[in-house]
């Protein structure tokens, strides 16, 4: 047996106390009359050696009580195997783990409220000069600091379920953070959840200075289906034409589900998509067509029907069907006729000359569809800023002039990086290969097998072969050689012809069934950047066209119930608006800086993560976390603060020392009430 606090014995001393009233007390006796003396010897020797028992037996249950009350303050405790015991005051971290999965049901109440009752009880298990940070997943700043016995207790109380979810390893770089700036070297953290898999990623703890406890709760295994997310096939929708969606919906148990069934709500109306068959564990995709009538910004909502776990039922969706889609041509000299006669054909694309030289670098970014039209040279400033537009989701054709400098292509080309030219040779050529799985080319043909009547070239640049630029080929010379390639940069797409767009070397312009297609797909691609949707809770930033014509003007994202001011940094023509945790609420924001001017839609959802409810067992999260993590494994209906007191400072036998004095003392008080002499 070992003592909390030692020094404490030293009152023992007081044990004289009860010794010395007992010796120098003097009971004050009464007359007795007898009628008949004879007895009084036999009488006065049988009181006599009832008093000096009892007084003894009441000197010993004074001894007890001032014994074990010393003993009380000193606290004993048998010390837990290989435990070390802490002295001191201590800082205590606690996390509550309040995401969407803490609404599941315990076997009584939701595992919010167990978690909540399970914190108070840590709290309750420590000294009330110990220290406390309560965390959550909203990491909100009143969580970020040390506080009280009383103020961590309110805390707990206010704690409420968020969108918000973290995984565990950033829980605890936060709690180590708020526990190094506590004075006392005693660091304790605790993370109470259910576990899930998916944010569980603290394998093999090894922090000896900070000692982690989790204490997992176990929820009613449940099952769900989520709306896991969707995208438009083609990347920019158009107005007066279908525009065909892919939703995809998530089975996260262990049994198969049938008849769900899919609905989209779109301008007003709810339309259903169809049901679906989804395999155990297993998801599948679905294909809904939005026929749009109107340019501007649209909402829509697709959902399932499932319970009890409702949160990700629905997604939603919001963008935007420009009147007109931007294309900026640069040319050397003359703009090209094909070109111009090819987007006047085209309704809702608007094509713009320039001059290679005094552009206004500036306005690239307000283009969705740049294309170089035979220029000679690209000095080093253009071709930083082309390669700008593109890594920030632009889409380039870069058409090289017969009389190219090499060198100059040779530097801006290796900047992306993409294949260089290497050297121009006048032979005839024909196109052979037509890459129809390519976005661009894809679903352009009814018939892939049928005959197509494919460009010819007369003059071509030949391209280098580096195997490490990823080159996309779209279109093939009969000897494989590349005529039309495409490099993924960034967002955006940079397209290579390696024949000058002069008919007088290509073909491609007087062949309309590949050249218009081409120029359509390749157009509309530079929208891939466009976000439809949103994750709540994800560090993520809204990029929007920078309208404001005053610095004192700020912009504003308003909800169905709430409206903030997001963090705003303008970049050019750029604003990009961060909204951290202000978003509380899955739906559609309107960002505007007047109110009765909207400039924009946005949609968020739930994070998804707390959608597949698989959890780590106890047993299981001892394993995966290492032996420097204690697992907390408490019944559901028992306490857990004596169970703290006995991990952190053995078997506590405090209480049994206060019992104790409570006995000795009704012990003195029943001989001296009840025992007659």
């Amino acid at each position: 047996m070992q003592f909390l606090f030692p020094t404490f014995l030293f009152a023992l001393a007081a044990l004289a106390i009860p010794v010395i009233i007992h010796l120098f007390y003097f009971r004050r006796f009464k007359k007795v009359y007898f009628t008949n003396v004879r007895f009084l010897k036999e009488v006065k020797e049988e009181t006599s050696a009832r008093s000096k028992l009892r007084n003894l037996l009441v000197l010993l249950m004074r001894l007890g009580a001032v014994a074990f009350l010393v003993l009380a303050f000193a606290q004993p405790f048998i010390p837990a195997k290989d435990a070390e015991i802490k002295k001191g005051n201590k800082a205590v971290s606690i996390f509550i783990d309040n995401s969407f999965s803490m609404e599941a049901l315990s076997q009584d109440v939701p595992l919010i409220d167990k978690a909540k009752q399970r914190a108070r009880e840590t709290v309750e298990a420590f000294a009330p000069d110990d220290e406390f940070q309560i965390l959550t997943n909203d990491f909100e700043g009143r969580h970020q600091r040390l506080v009280g016995h009383d103020d961590a207790l309110a805390l707990i109380e206010e704690v409420k379920i968020s969108p918000a979810v973290r995984n565990l390893s950033q829980v605890l770089a936060h709690q180590e953070q708020a526990l190094n700036t506590a004075t006392t070297p005693n660091h304790l953290a605790y993370i109470i959840s259910d576990f899930q898999r998916n944010i569980t990623d603290i394998a093999n703890y090894a922090d000896s200075t900070i000692e982690l406890n989790l204490i997992p709760l176990q929820a009613v295994q449940e099952r769900n289906i989520s709306v896991d997310s969707a995208w438009f096939i083609a990347p920019v929708p158009m107005a007066g034409q279908p525009n065909p969606i892919v939703v995809k919906v998530h089975n996260l148990t262990g049994e198969d589900a049938e008849n769900i069934r899919l609905t989209i709500r779109y301008d007003g109306e709810a339309k259903p998509v169809g049901t679906l068959s989804i395999p155990a564990g297993a998801s599948v995709l679905d294909t809904a067509n939005l026929s749009i009538q109107r340019t501007g910004w649209h909402e829509a909502e697709l959902a399932i029907t499932d319970y009890p776990v409702q949160f990700d039922d629905k997604y939603y969706i919001a963008f935007n069907v420009k009147d007109e889609v931007e294309v900026l041509a640069i040319n050397e000299a003359q703009p090209n006729q094909f070109l111009a006669s090819a987007f006047a054909g085209m309704s809702n694309f608007r094509l713009t000359n320039l001059p290679s030289q005094g552009l206004d670098y500036s306005q690239l970014s307000n283009y969705e569809f740049i294309i170089t039209n035979e220029l000679t040279n690209i000095s080093s400033g253009l071709a930083f800023e082309l390669r700008q537009y593109v890594e920030n989701g632009g889409n380039l054709l870069c058409f090289p002039s017969r009389n190219a400098n090499i060198d100059s292509y040779r530097s801006f080309l290796s900047g992306f990086p993409a294949n260089e030219l290497a050297r121009f040779e006048e032979q005839a050529r024909e196109v052979g290969n037509v890459n129809t799985e390519e976005f661009v080319f894809n679903d352009v043909f009814e018939n892939k097998s049928a005959n197509l009547r494919l460009p010819g070239t007369t003059g071509n640049f030949l391209l280098t072969t580096y195997g490490n630029r990823q080159e996309e080929h779209l279109l093939t010379y009969r000897d494989g050689s590349t005529y039309l390639a495409k490099y993924k940069v960034g967002d955006g797409q940079l397209y290579l012809c390696a024949a000058p767009l002069d008919e007088a070397y290509n073909g491609l312009v007087r062949n309309g069934e590949i050249f218009i297609p081409m120029l359509y797909k390749m157009a509309i691609s530079a929208g891939q950047s466009q976000r439809i949707a949103y994750t709540i809770g994800r560090d993520e930033a809204i990029i929007a066209k920078h309208q404001a014509t005053s610095t004192e003007m700020v912009y504003k994202l308003k909800g169905q119930d709430e409206e903030f001011i997001p963090e705003q940094r303008i970049i050019g023509s750029k604003a990009f608006l961060s909204v951290n945790n202000q978003v509380r609420e899955a739906g559609y924001y309107n960002l505007f800086l007047h109110e009765d001017k909207p400039l924009g839609d946005y949609a968020f959802n739930y994070d998804r993560k707390e959608s597949a409810l698989d959890y780590y067992s106890p047993d299981a999260l001892a394993d995966y976390t290492g032996p420097l993590a204690n697992v907390i494994k408490v019944a559901d209906n028992a306490l857990l603060t004596a169970q703290i007191e006995e991990q952190s400072q053995g078997v506590s036998l405090w209480r049994w020392c206060i019992f104790l004095v409570l006995l000795f003392l009704a012990g003195e008080a029943l001989l001296l009430r009840f025992w007659r002499v």
